[in-house]
């Protein structure tokens, strides 16, 4: 049985001969036989609108390994106007045709959508496991490892407000709205820190 990890993902989708994708933490095994999972996807995000289309997706389970460029190109891009995958190294595709990344990932799974759950911001995805494959034996990355690590850390000294935990944008104001979307990675309010 494939286990899944705790972790940051690249959620990959397909359409039209054109790849998306962009970086999401919150994936759930929901039942074990059949393996089914759940993805919880912003619906701000081009990815959301592809998967809601066709159905399909695939998650790469990424490394401590992982460059911030690949955080740069899957959280700070429109996938609207960008293809993704066309700056990444070693991509393959799985049996449902969506690519998924080989650098930078310790294991994919593909997954075809047999519900969704409307969660205002979000869109939840329950899907069944179609394919699923460890890639290396890598650890995963963590948000505390990425913070600490990976991500470049911005001089904050002379700014106040809230910066995202995902991007590094800076909301500057007094109080975060509580239904506030980051607008680079399209992340909610829970995911900023204040700072200054």
């Amino acid at each position: 049985m494939f286990k899944i990890g705790y972790g940051l993902y690249v959620l990959s989708a397909h359409e039209d001969g054109k790849d998306n994708g962009c970086i999401v933490n919150t994936v759930m095994q929901v039942t074990v036989t059949p393996n089914r999972i759940v993805v919880a996807v912003n619906k701000e995000n081009y990815t959301h609108d592809m998967i809601l289309r066709t159905g399909l997706f695939n998650l790469s389970l990424l490394t401590q390994g992982v460059s911030f460029e690949t955080f740069k190109n899957f959280g700070y891009q429109s996938g609207a106007k960008v293809d993704k995958f066309s700056v990444c190294k070693n991509v393959k595709c799985s049996e449902n045709g969506v690519c998924y990344l080989t650098e930078g990932a310790n294991s994919y799974i593909s997954g075809k959508v047999i519900s969704t759950v409307d969660v205002g911001t979000h869109t939840m995805f329950i899907a069944e496991v179609t394919q699923a494959q460890m890639l290396t034996e890598e650890p995963s990355v963590t948000y505390t490892y990425y913070q600490d690590n990976i991500k470049p850390q911005p001089k904050t000294e002379t700014k106040k407000g809230w910066r995202c935990k995902i991007c590094g944008y800076i909301y500057e104001g007094e109080e975060l709205p509580a239904d506030y979307i980051c607008p680079i990675c399209k992340h909610g309010a829970a995911d900023f820190e204040k700072i200054g």
